[in-house]
This record gives C-alpha cells, structure tokens and sequence, in this order.
C-alpha cells in the first residue's frame, strides 16, 4: 500500500475519521490494527515475523527492567540483540554470504555446491528491527522504563506511517506519545497536509520523472562522460527526493494524527564536508548508528587510530544496513574514508579546525558545497550500480570520456529534464537553508502560500507519474 496510491488514500481517510471519533486507548488499538493491516497489504506472513519481534523485545525488556543482576540483565539483552539480527541476518544476508563464499572458493579452484534458499526480503525489515533494538538497549542503559503495555509498544513498532521507511524512531521520542492522549489541531492538520503535498511532489513529480533518467545511464552506461554525470545528477536528485519525499509524508501523517516525528532530512546537498553531510542525510540512521554502534565501540575517547577505525567499521556496518551487495559496502567504504580523511585533514591545523586562504567566506563555502556534493555523487554512483565493475567502468568513463560528445538533441534532452523537474526543488532548499527553517514556507504571506500549494498540485496532476511507483528506500 503506497503512499502515493489511491488505495492508501481511502484507507487514511477512513483511518483519520475514525479516530476522530475514538477516545485514546481505542486510538491506539485501533491505530495498531489498521498498523498490521498496511503492512499485511504487503505480505500477510510477514506479520507474524513483525509481531514476533515485537513480542520478544517487549519480553526481553520487562525481564530486563525486573533483573538488578548486571549480569542476568546482560544476558537478557544480549539475546534480544541476538535474536533481532539473527532475524535480519537470515532474511536479507543469508543468500549474499552464500554466494560470497561460493565465488571466494571458486577463486581458488574449488568448486562447493552450497545450499541456496527463496528468500523474499520483508519489507521495511531494517527499519523496524534498529527501532526495537534501541528501545531494548534504552531499557538495558536505563534510559527508558519498560513499558507496561504490549499493544503500546506493538503501536510504537508498527505505526503505519514510518513503519516501512522511517525514520527509525526512538522510544524515547515516539512511546510517550503513544501512551498518552494526543490532540488532532488545526496546527497539526495544516502543517501534516503541506509536509503530504511536498512529500508527493518530490516523489511523483521529480523522483519517478528522474528515475527515467538515471536508470537509462545505468542500464546502459553511456561512452560519453557528459551523459553518465548527467545520468549521475538524475540519480542524486532521485534518491534525495524519493527518500525524503517518504519521511516528509510520514512525518505529515503522524502530525495529522497528533503525533511528533523526528526530522530526517536537512538540506544535505549543502553539506560542506562529511561530517555536516550525516548531520542532514538520514538523520535517524546516522544518529543510531553513532549512539549504538560507533559511541560503544570508543568513539573518539581512545586515540586518533582507533577513532578512525570506529568511523570505518561504523561507516562499513551502515553500508551493509542498506543491503546485501558489495556495492553497498563500497559506499559505506567510501564515505568512511571521506569521513577519516576530513578528521585527518582537520588536524593539519592543530586544535583549530585547518580552513585554507580564501575558503572561509560565502564564495568559500559555495565552493566547499559544490566539491562535497560531487564527492557525494561518486557514492551514488557505487549505491545506484549493478556490480562493482559496473560502478568502476563508469567511473573510468567520466575520468576519460570527455572526448566523445552525445548528440545535441539527447544532451539537450537531459539537461531539460534535470532543470524542468530539479530547480523547483533547488529553490525550495535554498528557501529553507537560507531561513534555517523547513517549514518556513508555511510563515509566508498568505497569497505565496497559496501559489506555491497550486503550482505543487498542478506539477502533480499534470506531470506527475500517473502510476504508483514503490519507494527506493522500501527495498532495504
């Protein structure tokens, strides 16, 4: 059941007027119910994998908040780790591993008949895992109390508009929501409807009309490096908008229905350097993977050789998260090393943060914009491509390609289409970057607000993909 379908219209619409109608405890079963019925439109069966690792994780932490004995509640915790990423191991790496092995000892002349098993990867596996896992760790450190009621932390897990895609929410934020009566505003209503309409029109609008772009380059990859940069720009923009356009929608959603999501995306095409990027990209990804991964394993408390290392393996395990292929793990390689790098680069200049001549001022940062944002692509590059030698055969085109021209018409063609359906996006970031805001659309004068809510719902009606296309991101 996609966002951006009719269906799922009809199914909030009813969703939203019967709980207007419900008081706060049948909100919530309610809630969890049509929860269960979203996700079982995908498949039913994985239901049952959904409410047992929920079941699991509420068990572990109740026995957790019981036991005083470091050690049982150490026990406790490291089975309900290991059996959530048992989970997610079996389903989404089982088969990568496989094969890795396979090819591994084929490499050296040996050949191995390895079993091989059907496995459909549940959607928003990922997701829903790492947002139980921390609720169990918050238990574990004595952040959290456990809570009291199993449907409660079923509708933590499960709430429909982030359950597939994020953002990966804490308990910490979403749980007292959950537990306590929550209040549909006008507020809530106009501030929910705008973050739906944007949302929608990055996806169907620039996301589904630039899917067309990039995957021309990547199915095909081009002989001209002008035409496989373009391809790469599209696919930039692509995954920027499919993703973000899902969290802005979930995160209208929630706010329709009175509850707070966390923001996970901030201008990140304006980052300047690696760090400012996972400040913007994914924010509750990257601010999990730093509070439950990188953090214990020493963070930068142990020397500067083991604080690179954090950042790599931490960089490496955020690769895989996204899926089983070495592509995935050669993004994750690479933006550790960005991330390594800029830490090194940094201590050039002592305790001072190291800032050549010339780079501090806005032409300065423009600069350092537009060098990292190129960076940035070269990782998409590695995430959008088919293999390895895919992803370097491309690369070797746009270092050496620059010879060859496309013909003018398809070159033309392309750069239409990356300004036509690129720039209304580029002049609402600058908006919200500049302002600091990302709502600051909703403080403008009454007649901008009602042209720019026009031109959203015509570039949807009018040039928006016709049929509904699933979300990148609901494959990992």
């Amino acid at each position: 059941m996609l966002f951006n379908s009719l269906t799922f219209f009809i199914f909030f619409v009813a969703v939203f007027l019967l709980y207007l109608a419900l008081p706060h405890r049948a909100q919530n079963r309610m809630l969890l119910a049509a929860s269960y019925l979203f996700y079982g439109a995908w498949d039913w069966r994985f239901l049952f994998l959904l409410m047992f690792t929920t079941t699991t994780d509420f068990l572990f932490a109740r026995a957790i908040g019981k036991r005083p004995s470091p050690r049982a509640r150490k026990v406790w915790i490291a089975a309900s780790i290991g059996i959530d990423l048992g989970i997610l191991g079996f389903f989404k790496y089982f088969n990568f591993f496989v094969d890795s092995f396979a090819a591994l000892l084929e490499g050296v002349g040996l050949h191995a008949s390895l079993p091989l098993l059907r496995i459909v990867l549940p959607v928003g596996i990922s997701f829903y895992t790492f947002q139980s896992m921390s609720y169990t760790i918050d238990v574990y450190r004595g952040v959290l109390a456990p809570a009291r009621r199993w449907s409660d932390f079923a509708l933590f897990v499960a709430f429909f508009p982030q359950l597939v895609a994020g953002p990966i929410e804490r308990a910490t934020n979403l749980l007292p929501q959950v537990q306590q009566p929550r209040t549909v505003s006008d507020y809530g209503i106009g501030h929910g409807a705008f973050l739906i309409l944007w949302g929608l029109f990055q996806k169907v609008f620039i996301a589904d009309n630039l899917c067309r772009v990039a995957d021309a380059a990547f199915a095909n990859p081009p002989e001209q490096a002008l035409l496989v940069l373009l391809g790469i720009y599209a696919f930039a923009i692509q995954i920027y908008c499919d993703f973000s356009g899902y969290s802005n929608m979930a995160r209208g959603l929630a706010m329709m229905l009175g509850f707070r999501l966390m923001l996970n995306f901030r201008n990140p095409y304006f980052a300047v350097n690696p760090g400012d990027f996972w400040k913007r990209w994914h924010i509750s990804l990257s601010t999990w993977l730093r509070d439950y991964l990188y953090i214990p394993l020493g963070g930068n408390r142990q020397g500067a050789v083991r604080t690179q290392r954090n950042l790599m393996l931490t960089m490496l395990l955020g690769g895989l998260w996204h899926g089983a292929a070495w592509t995935f793990i050669a993004w994750g390689f690479f933006h550790g090393l960005l991330l390594v790098g800029h830490r090194l680069f940094e201590q050039i200049g002592g305790a001072k943060p190291f800032r050549p001549h010339g780079l501090s001022g806005k032409g300065g940062q423009m600069l350092k914009m537009v060098v990292f944002f190129h960076l940035i692509c070269v990782s998409w590059l590695l995430f959008r491509a088919d293999t390895i030698a895919q992803a370097g055969a491309m690369l070797h085109t746009l270092l050496t390609g620059w010879a060859r021209m496309p013909e003018e018409s398809v070159l033309l063609s392309q750069l239409f289409k990356l300004a036509f359906y690129g720039l209304p996006l580029l002049a609402l970031e600058i908006w919200q970057y500049r302002s600091g805001d990302p709502l600051v659309a909703l403080k403008a004068p009454r007649i901008v607000r009602a042209l720019l809510y026009l031109a959203l719902f015509y570039g949807i009606v009018i040039f928006g993909e016709s049929h509904a296309q699933s979300f990148i991101y609901f494959q990992f």
